[in-house]
Protein backbone atom coordinates (compact mmCIF):
# COMPACT_ATOMS: atom_id res chain seq x y z
CA UNK A 1 0.00 0.00 0.00
CA UNK A 2 2.69 2.42 0.80
CA UNK A 3 4.48 1.37 -2.53
CA UNK A 4 1.53 2.36 -3.99
CA UNK A 5 1.01 5.78 -2.36
CA UNK A 6 4.25 6.50 -2.99
CA UNK A 7 4.14 5.87 -6.94
CA UNK A 8 1.07 7.59 -7.18
CA UNK A 9 2.96 10.82 -5.38
CA UNK A 10 5.64 10.28 -7.78
CA UNK A 11 2.80 10.49 -10.77
CA UNK A 12 1.46 13.85 -9.11
CA UNK A 13 4.86 15.58 -8.91
CA UNK A 14 5.55 14.94 -12.75
CA UNK A 15 2.09 16.16 -13.37
CA UNK A 16 2.49 19.19 -11.45
CA UNK A 17 5.79 19.83 -13.27
CA UNK A 18 3.93 19.97 -16.51
CA UNK A 19 0.99 22.10 -15.27
CA UNK A 20 3.64 24.72 -14.37
CA UNK A 21 5.00 24.73 -17.78
CA UNK A 22 1.19 25.02 -18.93
CA UNK A 23 0.62 22.05 -20.48
CA UNK A 24 -3.27 21.61 -20.62
CA UNK A 25 -3.14 17.91 -20.67
CA UNK A 26 -1.28 17.36 -17.49
CA UNK A 27 -4.43 19.82 -15.79
CA UNK A 28 -6.98 17.47 -17.00
CA UNK A 29 -5.11 14.48 -15.70
CA UNK A 30 -5.41 16.16 -12.22
CA UNK A 31 -9.02 17.26 -12.45
CA UNK A 32 -10.32 13.75 -13.55
CA UNK A 33 -7.73 12.19 -10.32
CA UNK A 34 -9.25 15.11 -8.06
CA UNK A 35 -12.84 16.79 -8.86
CA UNK A 36 -14.95 13.86 -7.00
CA UNK A 37 -13.48 13.58 -3.81
CA UNK A 38 -12.78 17.62 -3.58
CA UNK A 39 -16.48 17.50 -4.39
CA UNK A 40 -17.42 15.96 -1.91
CA UNK A 41 -15.92 17.28 0.81
CA UNK A 42 -17.21 20.83 -0.63
CA UNK A 43 -20.62 19.28 -0.45
CA UNK A 44 -20.17 18.00 3.08
CA UNK A 45 -19.28 22.16 4.38
CA UNK A 46 -21.83 23.84 1.72
CA UNK A 47 -25.07 21.19 1.64
CA UNK A 48 -25.62 22.79 -1.53
CA UNK A 49 -25.00 20.45 -4.86
CA UNK A 50 -25.15 23.67 -7.20
CA UNK A 51 -22.97 25.66 -4.82
CA UNK A 52 -20.36 22.75 -4.20
CA UNK A 53 -20.09 22.68 -8.17
CA UNK A 54 -19.23 26.56 -8.28
CA UNK A 55 -16.87 26.00 -5.73
CA UNK A 56 -15.29 23.27 -7.13
CA UNK A 57 -14.93 25.17 -10.25
CA UNK A 58 -13.53 27.90 -8.72
CA UNK A 59 -10.91 25.82 -7.44
CA UNK A 60 -9.62 24.20 -10.65
CA UNK A 61 -9.90 27.62 -12.55
CA UNK A 62 -7.57 28.59 -9.06
CA UNK A 63 -5.14 25.86 -9.71
CA UNK A 64 -4.58 27.30 -13.55
CA UNK A 65 -4.63 30.68 -12.96
CA UNK A 66 -2.02 30.35 -9.83
CA UNK A 67 -0.10 26.67 -11.24
CA UNK A 68 3.47 29.57 -11.25
CA UNK A 69 3.16 29.54 -7.50
CA UNK A 70 2.69 25.81 -6.63
CA UNK A 71 5.49 24.01 -4.84
CA UNK A 72 6.36 21.02 -6.24
CA UNK A 73 7.20 19.29 -3.02
CA UNK A 74 4.20 19.33 -1.85
CA UNK A 75 1.06 17.34 -2.77
CA UNK A 76 -0.67 18.91 -5.40
CA UNK A 77 -3.97 17.20 -3.49
CA UNK A 78 -2.73 18.97 -0.24
CA UNK A 79 -3.42 22.44 -2.35
CA UNK A 80 -6.48 21.28 -4.05
CA UNK A 81 -8.10 20.32 -0.69
CA UNK A 82 -6.56 23.68 0.98
CA UNK A 83 -7.83 25.80 -1.53
CA UNK A 84 -11.26 24.02 -1.78
CA UNK A 85 -11.59 24.44 2.08
CA UNK A 86 -10.61 27.53 2.00
CA UNK A 87 -13.20 28.61 -0.78
CA UNK A 88 -16.31 26.85 0.96
CA UNK A 89 -15.66 28.66 4.22
CA UNK A 90 -15.58 31.92 2.51
CA UNK A 91 -18.88 30.90 0.83
CA UNK A 92 -20.41 29.66 4.51
CA UNK A 93 -19.16 33.39 6.22
CA UNK A 94 -20.89 34.87 3.05
CA UNK A 95 -24.13 32.98 3.85
CA UNK A 96 -24.13 33.48 7.08
CA UNK A 97 -24.05 37.11 7.18
CA UNK A 98 -26.58 37.19 4.77
CA UNK A 99 -29.20 35.27 6.86
CA UNK A 100 -28.68 37.67 10.07
CA UNK A 101 -30.13 40.29 7.47
CA UNK A 102 -32.71 38.71 6.39
CA UNK A 103 -33.90 36.92 9.97
CA UNK A 104 -33.52 41.02 11.02
CA UNK A 105 -35.62 41.72 8.29
CA UNK A 106 -38.57 38.88 9.05
CA UNK A 107 -38.58 39.95 12.61
CA UNK A 108 -39.82 43.50 11.18
CA UNK A 109 -42.45 42.35 9.27
CA UNK A 110 -45.63 42.85 10.78
CA UNK A 111 -47.85 39.86 12.64
CA UNK A 112 -50.63 40.62 10.06
CA UNK A 113 -48.49 39.95 7.55
CA UNK A 114 -47.97 36.34 6.49
CA UNK A 115 -44.40 34.84 5.46
CA UNK A 116 -42.88 37.18 2.85
CA UNK A 117 -44.07 35.39 -0.78
CA UNK A 118 -40.91 35.20 -3.00
CA UNK A 119 -41.91 34.75 -6.68
CA UNK A 120 -39.30 35.30 -9.67
CA UNK A 121 -41.34 38.31 -10.77
CA UNK A 122 -40.01 40.18 -7.77
CA UNK A 123 -36.75 38.66 -7.53
CA UNK A 124 -36.09 39.61 -11.66
CA UNK A 125 -37.12 43.00 -10.15
CA UNK A 126 -35.08 43.26 -7.28
CA UNK A 127 -32.05 42.47 -9.39
CA UNK A 128 -32.82 44.77 -12.31
CA UNK A 129 -33.63 47.68 -9.84
CA UNK A 130 -30.57 46.81 -8.03
CA UNK A 131 -28.65 47.35 -11.47
CA UNK A 132 -29.67 50.37 -12.15
CA UNK A 133 -28.08 51.82 -9.06
CA UNK A 134 -25.25 54.01 -9.64
CA UNK A 135 -21.85 51.28 -9.25
CA UNK A 136 -21.14 53.29 -5.66
CA UNK A 137 -24.06 52.65 -4.50
CA UNK A 138 -24.42 49.51 -5.20
CA UNK A 139 -20.88 48.76 -3.90
CA UNK A 140 -22.01 49.89 -0.73
CA UNK A 141 -25.28 48.57 -0.33
CA UNK A 142 -23.51 45.36 -1.15
CA UNK A 143 -20.62 45.99 1.37
CA UNK A 144 -22.59 47.27 4.69
CA UNK A 145 -26.20 44.89 4.15
CA UNK A 146 -24.70 42.08 2.86
CA UNK A 147 -20.98 41.57 3.60
CA UNK A 148 -21.99 43.37 6.83
CA UNK A 149 -18.69 45.82 6.73
CA UNK A 150 -18.81 48.86 8.72
CA UNK A 151 -19.11 52.40 7.29
CA UNK A 152 -15.47 52.46 8.31
CA UNK A 153 -14.31 49.10 6.37
CA UNK A 154 -16.28 50.01 3.10
CA UNK A 155 -15.21 53.15 3.19
CA UNK A 156 -11.67 52.42 3.59
CA UNK A 157 -12.33 49.42 0.56
CA UNK A 158 -14.47 52.19 -1.18
CA UNK A 159 -11.37 54.91 -0.83
CA UNK A 160 -14.27 57.54 0.30
CA UNK A 161 -15.53 58.74 2.98
CA UNK A 162 -17.58 57.37 6.23
CA UNK A 163 -19.97 59.71 5.33
CA UNK A 164 -20.54 59.56 1.91
CA UNK A 165 -20.55 55.56 2.32
CA UNK A 166 -23.87 56.04 4.90
CA UNK A 167 -25.39 58.66 2.12
CA UNK A 168 -25.40 56.62 -0.89
CA UNK A 169 -26.47 53.22 1.37
CA UNK A 170 -29.82 55.45 2.55
CA UNK A 171 -29.96 56.62 -0.97
CA UNK A 172 -29.79 52.79 -2.52
CA UNK A 173 -32.04 51.66 0.06
CA UNK A 174 -34.54 54.73 -0.07
CA UNK A 175 -34.40 54.03 -3.92
CA UNK A 176 -35.19 50.29 -3.97
CA UNK A 177 -37.94 50.76 -0.78
CA UNK A 178 -39.62 52.78 -3.03
CA UNK A 179 -39.56 50.98 -5.86
CA UNK A 180 -41.12 47.68 -4.45
CA UNK A 181 -43.47 49.26 -2.83
CA UNK A 182 -44.97 51.22 -5.98
CA UNK A 183 -44.85 47.86 -8.19
CA UNK A 184 -45.67 45.67 -5.45
CA UNK A 185 -47.58 47.44 -3.10
CA UNK A 186 -45.43 45.81 0.01
CA UNK A 187 -43.89 46.70 3.36
CA UNK A 188 -40.22 47.32 3.29
CA UNK A 189 -38.93 44.05 5.54
CA UNK A 190 -40.47 42.25 2.22
CA UNK A 191 -38.13 44.00 0.15
CA UNK A 192 -35.14 43.24 2.23
CA UNK A 193 -35.69 39.36 2.49
CA UNK A 194 -36.60 39.51 -1.56
CA UNK A 195 -33.32 41.39 -1.48
CA UNK A 196 -31.27 38.56 0.46
CA UNK A 197 -32.78 35.61 -1.81
CA UNK A 198 -32.10 37.59 -5.02
CA UNK A 199 -28.10 37.67 -3.06
CA UNK A 200 -28.34 34.04 -2.28
CA UNK A 201 -29.30 32.93 -5.93
CA UNK A 202 -26.29 34.54 -7.47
Amino acid sequence: MGEIKRIDEHEDKKLAGRLILGDEKAFDLLYHKYHVPIYRNILKLVKNDETAKDILQEVFVSLWEKRNTIDIKQPVANWLFVVSYNKSLSYIRKTANALVIFEEVIADVSEDIPEPFITEEKLAFIEATINKLSPQKKRALELCKIERKTYEEAAKEMGISRHTVKEYLTDALATLRSQVKKQFDEPAAVLLAILFMAFLKK
